[in-house]
Formats: structure tokens, sequence, C-alpha cells
């Protein structure tokens, strides 16, 4: 597993990011910038495939949150999930914050949504819980005054190993700059399973840790039976979230690395094209 590691390491180096497809077919486009066909929407408090008041919505060829049929935020935290699973892939979103948030909004959620990885399956989760176990690697826009990372890794359910250490604290900040709000923003998550992964901002790898499980807490009104603590999460779903603050996505698409992964010098050899392409 060390020399599998340190492969990807040698190849990654500091920054890797996708700007074009190397091969046909091994792009998939997560959202077709036409509609919402593709994905399964999860509101804290309403039943799976219940949009309530329209939250999620394709305007414009981008997939947009808004917030303008609602009277009150009151905690109805929202997740829109892909339909398929998947273990092994590079996740790249453009993204970026718009308007005010909506009233009743917590603090903490200006300007900030998420990419959850590894999810559980929608299906599993309660009619009032507030987050699916999965990895956030959250997506934060400056609010004009305060140094504000984005990228960076909250836990709903989950525990990961930072820097060789199991880490349970609920979040912690990457090294990215602050973005402004209204500015375009390209997020990338490196997924290799339950090896590696790697947050990725404008081409700067900005966190990376390994080993993600079930564990901790920070998730309510979840199914205990979902909540196995302690076991590694080799897959599962992604899904863009609701926090309060509208937010719009023109790009989600990702580049399915599955094939690769018990193939140690394939997989670096189309990490070191697809950074190639980058650099082109």
């Amino acid at each position: 597993m060390r020399h599998f590691l340190l492969l990807i390491t040698l190849v990654l180096n500091t920054t890797l990011a996708l700007a074009q497809s190397t091969k046909a077919g091994e792009w998939i486009e997560l959202f077709n910038g036409k509609n919402l066909n593709d994905w399964k929407v999860k509101i804290t408090g309403h039943p799976l495939g219940d949009n309530y008041n329209n939250t999620f919505r394709v305007e414009d060829g981008k997939m947009v949150v808004r917030y303008d049929q609602y009277d009150a935020f009151d905690e109805q935290y929202g997740h829109i999930f892909y339909k398929n699973p998947f273990s092994a892939y590079l996740l790249v979103m453009e993204y970026r914050f718009v308007g005010e948030q909506v009233k009743g909004g917590p603090g903490w959620a200006i300007r900030n949504s998420g990419a959850m990885l590894h999810g559980q399956a929608p299906e599993t989760m309660g009619l009032q819980q507030d987050f699916p176990i999965s990895m956030e690697m959250q997506l934060l826009g400056g609010d004009g005054q305060h140094e504000r990372h984005t990228g960076n890794l909250c836990t709903p359910g989950t525990n990961v190993v930072l820097n060789g250490k199991l880490f349970t604290p609920h979040c912690i900040d990457s090294k990215s700059k602050t973005y402004p709000a209204n500015q375009w923003v390209r997020a990338e998550a490196l997924v290799l399973g339950d090896s590696l992964i790697n947050h990725i901002v404008e081409g700067d790898t900005v966190l990376t840790y390994e080993k993600p499980q079930i564990g901790g807490g920070n998730v309510i009104h979840y199914d205990p039976a979902v909540k196995k603590d302690g076991q590694l999460l080799k897959s599962g779903y992604i899904s863009l979230q609701s926090e309060s603050h509208p937010v719009e996505f023109r790009r989600v698409s990702l580049f399915d690395l599955s094939p690769y992964m018990n193939k140690p010098k394939q997989l670096q050899a189309v990490l070191r094209e697809l950074q190639n392409r980058k650099k082109k």
C-alpha cells in the first residue's frame, strides 16, 4: 500500500486538475446542464424526492440552490444526490455564491455549501436526518472581512486519518486562499477508494487525508443500522448541499478512475496524462 501511495504522490506532486477528456467515455457529466433527471433530493423533514419549495433547480444552464419560495430556513438542510455511487474518481466542480442568505439560516452557513463524498445512499437517510454520513469537502465564499478557506473537511458521522493519526474533530481548515463572493471557483476532489483523498482548489492540493471511516458524531436522526462505526468507506454517493445560502454550480463532472485501482502503473500513467493536459 505504501508503494502504491508513493506512486500516486509522485504523480500528483502538489497539483492535479482536469481540463479536458483524455479518453472518450471516461468523463461523466454528472450535471448535464439541462435538468436534474439523474439526481435525487433529500431535505430534512421531507421524504426523498420532495424538492421542497423548488430548492434545487436549473437556471441558465446551471444547477442552482434558491430560497425565493421560503419564508424561513428552519434547519431544512438539503442534499441532492447523483444517482450512482462511485469508488475512485476525480470530481470537478465550478461554483459560486450569490445573493443573500435566507432568513433563519445559521451564521456559520453564510456562503457555505459542500460536496459530500462517499456518502450513504439517500434511501437510507432518516426523515429528520440533517446530513448524510459522509466526508464533506466544504465550499466557502469570503465575507469581505475574514479569512475563509475553502476546500475544508467536515465529517458528519465519519472520521479520517490525517497525518498518520485518527482525526475525530468535526472540521479542519485547508490551506486554500479566500475567494470572494460571486467569483467562480474550481474545486476538485481526488478520491481513491479508502486509501487517499485530496482536496484541490484552483489547481493546488490544499488538504490530504486517508482511511475515511464511519464514526464520530455531528449527524442526527440517522438509522443506527447504517452507522457502523469503524467501517472503512471504500465507495459511496456524491451529493451537493443546500445550507441556507444561494449557490450555483456551472459544472459538476467526474473522471472515473476505478478501472485503474488495481493497476498502479496504469493509474500513475493516467494521472500523469491528466496533469499534463492541465499544463497545456
